[in-house]
């Protein structure tokens, strides 16, 4: 009786599961490891505490905050550039940049796009992968109904508004808006590396900043985030002091009314009395607030909550009474406008801030250079970048990372423009474009969010578009008034940056599409399995191939040229995921290619833009490990029983977890090289025994199977890997062969190889060499 209640029991729990099996099987999708995902709050991520909380509030000071914080060096000598007429204009000036300040960095950036980050992360691309989930507006079609079952993979319910169904399949189904949102996305992203080279030399008030200090600052970078952000954050926290502390005196010493600046009735005055001047103006108004996009690009080195507190807690209150102090001595020294901020500065703290100045200037780069690397390093994972090498550079902070080809690749930039631009004017005209246009797109990226994902009503993103998009394109305007005077520089840096993303995407999904016209028919394999010609030899081989839709054409032409093949085959595809992080539970799929005795499984390996790429060893541990688990699992989805015979235990190990799973005691059948169907003996028993002597044999079927892999497992195991020459087709225009043939085949011989992002070890690798016409 007790036995009978136990299988009713575990029959009730496994109907749910095996309905679901029957009817989530697809003809080409790997759901059997997505049908066990848990509870999605399993995976969120940890309540941040407040104590890591304010200790990276700290960090962020030094690492964020430098450049605009580095601002009143130079805000009002570039304002003013032909010098001040009218002492009205200070205040007007002034009112100009506690609005620009209050309403662009405060409450755009701190109380509402920072919460527009996708698990935690920040930037440009952080957007577009959040639209990519939503909206399915990703240009490769390499997506699957498992990937939405990931825990992290939503972060809100989506809008279920009408507008927003309708904006969500205008744009799934427009060819043009994927392409134009994919373009805004790497222009902006290439504008934020831009700043990243126009920063360094901007931030010294002479300019003249050390080449050797500037080859210094990017050689630390590989220490880390957090160690520089420690390192840095005190520097800075005494810069804010300064400057907060000196804008008081000056403000009660020279002229306290310039307070009255906190009406904007004086902005109106100042356009009203200058005209087209002060529209020029503005130019140089809007390098106050130049390193705000550094808040949210450099939001995964951090959080939200440190952001916003550090902000609104110390830059803001500093900032303000910096330039209110700046504003009270132009009122009554105007004729000192061109130096304004070191003539402000009383005498005995001159030298004292002199040194702190110097040293914040060079820390001001430090901004955009941090976000440069969050930013590849999201674009890598995306397929939009080539590949290069990604160090997580602390173990408690995840969005931490440094990249050494584009560190001195921004470090040469940096020295050129250094040398190559003489005046802050200059520079300030170049950063001026650079900053404003990652802001429009900004806006444009947060308001369709806004629109498709958040439940937003339609009025707040009316009020959005119109209050922060008029103002940002009026500083746009301006700015780009001043083009010819080193204005046209970040555009030809964003360009070269937009062009290497765009031909190493486009070439990237072409190739996709290739491979998933020319997979391989299931007739091949049937041949293949009758072939006398193809031996098999002992160890697992791992084929790797992008494809996650069948087997890759490289796999004919690898047997074409080696006749021989592993007793065990999965074919390994590498797939990046719109998220930030995946489960480590979540990782492998798997889907056994039919017949089953052929032991030939597809695997699709899935990873976050965050995450790490696993090295050899454990990969290979957790992918055995992982392929196990499915078998077992597969048993109990397709029979409906559970494998609990009279048992011993045998464990899997998966990600550092232990995984207990029954194991049948029964006699193991020797295994041979030769492929054999898993259920031979069942077969040769008949029905007699009923359903217990059915799932006894169905238990050793899988135990044995089980025992082959790892077996092979011990064997060895060998990577192959498809170098696949990718040219254009005979029959493409001129400018395509350009492209694939020599932009693309430049970029993918001078950058890292596979098997060194993958970490391969050379010992076990077998490079297989196709020629894919695309």
């Amino acid at each position: 009786m007790g036995e009978e209640k136990v299988g009713e029991e575990g029959t009730k729990k496994l109907k749910g599961r095996k309905s679901s099996w029957a009817t989530l099987r697809r003809v080409d999708s790997l759901n059997l490891e997505a049908g066990r995902v848990p509870a999605t709050a399993a995976h969120r991520l940890p309540t941040v505490n407040w104590q890591r909380t304010l200790s990276l509030a700290f960090q962020s000071v030094g690492v964020v905050y430098g450049d605009i914080g580095t601002s009143p060096l130079y805000v009002y000598a570039s304002t003013f550039s032909n010098g001040i007429e009218n002492t009205d204009d200070v205040i007007g000036v002034l009112s100009l940049i506690i609005y620009t300040i209050a309403l662009i960095p405060l409450l755009k950036y701190v109380f509402i796009v920072l919460w527009a980050n996708d698990n935690g992360d920040g930037g440009t691309f952080a957007l577009y992968s959040l639209l990519c989930r939503y909206v399915k507006v990703g240009l490769i079609p390499n997506e699957q109904p498992e990937d939405r079952e990931l825990s992290n993979y939503q972060l809100v319910l989506p809008s279920n508004l009408r507008r927003s169904q309708k904006v969500k399949e205008k744009l799934e189904n427009s060819m043009f808006a994927k392409i134009v949102l994919f373009l805004v996305t790497i222009a902006g992203t290439s504008m934020v590396i831009g700043d990243g080279v126009l920063t360094p030399s901007i931030s010294d008030a002479v300019v003249g900043i050390s080449i050797a200090i500037l080859v210094i600052l990017f050689c630390i970078q590989r220490f880390g985030t957090d160690k520089v952000g420690f390192s840095f954050a005190p520097i800075i926290f005494t810069w804010f002091a300064f400057i907060g502390g000196i804008g008081l005196f000056n403000l009660f010493k020279h002229d306290p009314s310039v307070l009255k600046a906190f009406n904007p009735k004086y902005i109106f005055d100042y356009f009203k009395r200058n005209g087209k001047e002060a529209w020029v103006s503005l130019g140089g108004v809007f390098l106050c607030i130049t390193g705000t996009e550094a808040m949210f690009a450099d939001l995964g080195h951090f959080n939200v909550r440190a952001i916003q507190i550090s902000f609104s807690s110390i830059v803001f209150p500093a900032l303000l009474a910096a330039y209110s102090g700046q504003a009270a001595y132009l009122r009554k020294f105007p004729d000192h406008v061109g130096n304004t901020f070191y003539d402000s500065v009383p005498d005995s703290l001159y030298w004292p801030t002199f040194v702190v100045a110097v040293a914040a200037s060079i820390i001001a780069s430090q901004a955009m250079i941090s976000g440069a690397f969050a930013i590849i390093s999201q674009s890598l994972a995306l397929g939009c970048f080539p590949r290069v090498k990604v160090i997580h550079t602390s173990p408690k902070y995840e969005g931490q990372v440094y990249i050494p080809e584009i560190n001195y690749l921004l470090m040469i930039a940096c020295v050129i423009v250094t040398a190559a631009f003489k005046t802050t004017d200059n520079i300030g005209h170049a950063y001026g474009i650079a900053v404003v246009t990652v802001m429009i797109m900004t806006t444009a990226m947060v308001s369709l969010i806004m629109i498709v994902i958040w439940k937003t009503s339609i009025w707040l993103i009316v009020l959005f578009i119109l209050i922060f998009g008029s103002i940002e394109l009026l500083y746009f305007s301006s700015v780009l008034y001043k083009f010819t005077q080193g204005g046209f520089l970040p555009l030809v840096l964003a360009f070269f940056l937009m062009t290497i993303m765009v031909v190493w995407h486009y070439v990237h999904r072409e190739r996709y599409i290739f491979e998933l016209k020319n997979k391989v028919s299931s007739g091949y394999i049937t041949d293949l399995a009758n072939n006398s010609d193809v031996n098999r030899i002992p160890g697992i081989g791992l084929l790797y191939s992008e494809l996650v839709q069948g087997i890759p054409p490289i796999f004919p032409h690898f047997i074409s040229s080696i006749p021989s093949v592993h007793s065990v085959i999965v074919f390994v595809s590498i797939k990046s995921i719109p998220i930030s992080k995946v489960a480590p539970d979540e990782r492998f799929l798997f889907r056994q290619v039919e017949p089953k005795e052929y032991r030939m499984f597809r695997c699709v390996v899935r990873y976050g833009y965050k995450d790490i790429v696993i090295g050899s060893d454990e990969f290979e541990r957790q992918l055995v490990g992982s392929l196990i688990q499915f078998i077992r699992q597969e048993h109990i989805m397709l029979e409906g029983v559970p494998i609990d015979p009279p048992v011993s235990a045998a464990t899997v190990h998966v990600q550092g977890e232990t995984v207990s799973a029954e194991v049948a005691n029964h006699s193991s059948r020797r295994s041979s090289g030769s492929i054999q169907p898993v259920g031979a003996s069942t077969k040769s028993r008949g029905s007699s025994n009923g359903t217990a002597d059915r799932q006894v044999l169905g238990v050793a079927a899988v135990e044995e199977e089980v025992a082959f892999i790892e077996k092979a497992m011990k064997k060895g195991v060998v990577y192959l890997l498809g170098e696949a020459e990718v040219v254009a087709e005979p029959k493409s225009s001129l400018f395509k062969k350009m492209v694939v043939n020599y932009g693309y085949s430049f970029l993918r011989k001078n950058f890292r190889q596979g098997e060194n992002v993958l970490e391969i070890p050379r010992t076990r690798l077998l490079r297989v060499g196709m020629t894919y016409e695309i």
